[in-house]
């Protein structure tokens, strides 16, 4: 009984111990040097003196870290909801499907979702430049006249919310589609019995059953929608007047363009304490939600 008891825990530890040696050197390990070097005024390379909490208490008078503070929250309720609706909406009409026709267009959603960041933001540059931009003529519609939308202030957080929702929502809808497969379908079958409308087959049983699911999809968003960069740097730079200045794109300039390795540490550090804090709120209204 002890030898076998051993022998399963020498396994199971030969198992783990690829994830764990992996995760501390690729991710604990640099998390914890980014906390302390953000105690220090090191530039980007090289050691710096330590300066306690001065990194801190100069964001509180950074007017830029305000900035993008607002710019990711705006971004964040552009983006997360708006994005979890659409994606639930196209796979319940993509699950109504059979067959080729539901697996050629789930594929078409999700084609999107494979490409890279540097094909999707040049993709829409063009289609949204004001000279020819095939997109010009429908914004004209709306505003009587083309708009440079990426060198607008008002114009330009929509339009990145709008490339990335139409990037990344592919993958929430092959989400949405497991879970309504997991759905047994005598649940319909009794409710239909009972006479239940297609309202209320969703509002009853499709919407109760699909919550885990909605809810991962709604976590999954808000970190990634929080640690925007790519698309605001190459479509608009954080541009125009700084309209769409987002928090990795200040750590990017404190880091590599003003060399100052701490500071920028502090102010990531502050956006992986605001993810952290956020992603738990998050889980435990979940677990209320369900219990309830």
């Amino acid at each position: 009984m002890i030898e076998n008891r051993r022998k399963k825990s020498l396994i199971a530890l030969t198992m783990v111990t690829p994830f764990v040696v992996t995760f501390s050197v690729f991710f604990l390990y640099p998390m914890l040097d980014m906390i302390r070097i953000s105690f220090t005024d090191a530039p980007l390379v090289g050691a710096g003196h330590w300066v306690g909490f001065d990194n801190y208490l100069k964001l509180f008078g950074d007017r830029l870290f305000t900035l993008s503070l607002k710019n990711n929250a705006y971004f964040v309720a552009l983006t997360v909801i708006p994005t979890t609706v659409i994606a639930l909406l196209i796979a319940l009409a993509i699950n109504r499907l059979s067959g080729f026709r539901q697996t050629f267009v789930m594929s078409l959603f999700f084609m999107p979702y494979v490409l890279p960041v540097s094909v999707v933001t040049e993709l829409w540059a063009w289609m949204l430049d004001l000279q020819f931009g095939v997109l010009q003529p429908v914004i004209a519609l709306f505003t009587g006249k083309p708009v440079a939308v990426f060198k607008n202030p008002y114009w330009v957080m929509p339009m990145v919310a709008v490339v990335t929702i139409w990037w990344t929502n592919g993958f929430n809808v092959l989400l949405f589609i497991a879970g309504l497969r997991n759905i047994p379908s005598e649940l319909y079958e009794a409710a239909s019995l009972d006479g239940a409308t297609t309202w209320q087959k969703f509002s009853r049983v499709t919407w109760p059953l699909l919550w885990p699911v909605t809810a991962l999809v709604l976590t999954l968003q808000l970190i990634l929608q929080l640690k925007i960069f790519d698309q605001i740097y190459l479509l608009s730079g954080g541009g125009p007047f700084n309209s769409s200045y987002v928090l990795l794109l200040k750590v990017y300039r404190e880091a590599f363009q003003s060399n100052n390795g701490g500071y920028a540490s502090a102010v990531a550090t502050v956006l992986f304490l605001l993810i952290v804090v956020i992603s738990v709120l998050q889980f435990q209204l979940v677990r209320i939600r369900r219990a309830s």
